[in-house]
């Protein structure tokens, strides 16, 4: 059996490559149908508003890439609920289908998932 893998991305759409590499990185586990799942953590709830704008900053858009979790089997996906209230982000103004999880829930999914990594 597959290990499962939750990856945590921390940082915003616009605040270099790293959010575009946490979601390369859970597509394609996602492709080989590892167990996967995707936490938005701190600056990373940043990735769940739309629309996005990263033009003027030389970026792409990755509003793309977040809708394209489902078609590869990537449906456990998480946000802070501490991360949301700190940037004033409505859990109703989210793109996508995420569980919000309270700092409590959160040490619970860590512990769930075999292996960890932080982007």
């Amino acid at each position: 059996m597959a290990r499962s893998m939750l990856i945590i991305t921390r940082h915003s759409p616009w605040s270099g490559t790293s959010a575009r590499e946490a979601l390369d990185v859970v597509l394609a586990g996602g492709a080989f149908e590892l167990p996967l799942g995707l936490l938005f953590l701190d600056d990373g709830v940043f990735q769940l508003i739309s629309p996005q704008h990263p033009s003027s900053i030389q970026q792409k858009d990755l509003t793309a890439n977040l809708q394209a979790l489902s078609l590869f089997g990537i449906d456990e996906l998480y946000a802070s609920n501490r991360s949301l209230a700190e940037r004033g982000i409505a859990a109703d103004s989210l793109s996508l289908p995420v569980k919000i999880m309270q700092d409590d829930e959160l040490t619970a999914l860590i512990k769930r998932y075999d292996h960890v990594i932080t982007i």
